[in-house]
């Protein structure tokens, strides 16, 4: 078994954070929407697929435009960010499993979040980023890439998502997929989301896992 592990909003308390910066940055841009809002819209992708949506709705955005974010995201969680509730007493369970980290987030970003919360010591170095693959969730890229890399088979792995979009690409590399809500951007409607999705169950609480596992 090995255990793929999605970091925002499963391992890191991160997207209430990074989507209340992004919707105060587009808002100065020129493009008003509320934190909620962008989780809305944009949960599970990438800010380069952000940005193109965005100027395919008329509104141009700077060039620097990634790079304004991740600086403010930057000053944002280490300030605010928190471990999602349970998870640290869950990868205390789950020592002896072979896990990994599979996020669209850059590399650095990822590993930055995974060390402000104390959690890198679990993943590292298997640390692996939508940057590293051809095409981002939901294509099935990142997670083929997340087994190679571990030395499983797609059947031998279980993936842990919060988002439609990243549930999707599980289903569709051949991964059964964990819906989880337990983060604080996400409420019971996300649940039919990540089952219309495949989510092959939904789960709130990330002590919960080990025994869904079958641990």
């Amino acid at each position: 078994m090995v255990v793929i592990f999605d970091c925002d909003g499963v391992l890191v308390d991160s997207e209430i954070i990074a989507n209340r910066v992004l919707a105060a940055l587009l808002t100065r841009h020129g493009y008003p929407i509320t934190a909620m809002e962008s989780v809305q819209r944009f949960a599970g992708g990438t800010i380069p697929g952000v940005i193109k949506m965005v100027e395919d709705e008329g509104i141009d955005l700077p060039d620097d435009f990634e790079d304004q974010l991740r600086a403010l995201d930057v000053k944002a969680f280490e300030a605010d960010l928190q471990a999602v509730p349970g998870i640290q007493a869950t990868l205390e369970k789950l020592i002896a499993v072979p896990k990994c980290v599979a996020s669209s987030g850059p590399p650095a970003k990822i590993k930055k979040n995974l060390e402000l919360t104390g959690l890198i010591k679990y993943f590292d170095p298997h640390l692996f980023s939508g940057r590293l693959v051809a095409h981002p969730k939901p294509a099935p890229d990142l997670f083929h890439f997340a087994a190679m890399r571990m030395n499983a088979k797609e059947s031998e792995c279980t993936v842990i998502e919060d988002s439609a979009v990243g549930v999707l690409g599980a289903k569709r590399a051949g991964i059964r997929a964990f819906g989880f809500i337990g983060a604080s951007h996400r409420t019971t409607d996300d649940i039919d989301k990540l089952r219309a999705a495949g989510a092959d169950l939904v789960f709130d609480d990330m002590t919960e896992l080990p025994g869904l596992l079958g641990l």
